[in-house]
């Protein structure tokens, strides 16, 4: 489905749109998502099993992708008021109230992003700023090619680098009490 580029969009557009279509909107503009490598999906499936079972019975839920969140949504906003929406590969969420229907209005606790060729810039940088703007407490980018993970901690308004791993490292998730993540079931050898 080609889409215009001079054209803003806004939730109640991506509402009509064919949901075989992976789009992305920041401040209005579409991104387009490819579909996700094989070492991509296995990452994501070791990382949302690890966090699954950590959460199983507690407050906080996690989704993977394709699981819409709105960060800058606020309460009365309107699908046509809400103008960035992504669909983060792992979503973390300890406020019920921030979810809904399509997704979590508003900042989630956790976000990991599992780099793909055509998604490292956009993870690296433009959801990066984003994730940080919105206030997202902990954000994790995993890096499959590299066997690698880094993970960030909102500071003041900033992200800080906090931690750094490779296969055979356990990094603990900053945001849950006594939770790790096995870097060795991520990137099996």
């Amino acid at each position: 489905m080609p889409l215009p580029l001079e054209k803003r969009y806004t939730l109640a557009d991506a509402q009509t749109w064919d949901e075989q279509e992976r789009v992305e909107l920041i401040d209005g503009y579409p991104i387009m998502q490819a579909s996700p490598t094989r070492a991509h999906q296995r990452a994501v499936a070791s990382l949302l099993g690890q966090l699954y079972a950590y959460l199983n019975g507690k407050k906080c839920e996690v989704y993977p992708a394709p699981f819409t969140v709105r960060p800058f949504e606020q309460e009365g906003d309107q699908p046509e008021d809400v103008d960035t929406l992504v669909e983060p590969d792992i979503t973390v969420v300890c406020d019920p109230s921030k979810l809904d229907n399509t997704g979590c209005k508003g900042a989630p606790d956790l976000v990991m992003e599992v780099l793909s060729p055509s998604t490292q810039r956009h993870d690296r940088l433009t959801k990066f700023n984003l994730y940080q703007r919105a206030g997202v407490r902990e954000y994790w980018i995993v890096d499959p090619d590299s066997k690698s993970a880094q993970l960030f901690i909102l500071e003041d308004g900033h992200y800080a680098a906090k931690d750094f791993g490779t296969v055979g490292d356990k990094l603990k998730v900053n945001i849950l009490e006594d939770c790790t993540i096995d870097l060795s079931e991520v990137f099996p050898e």
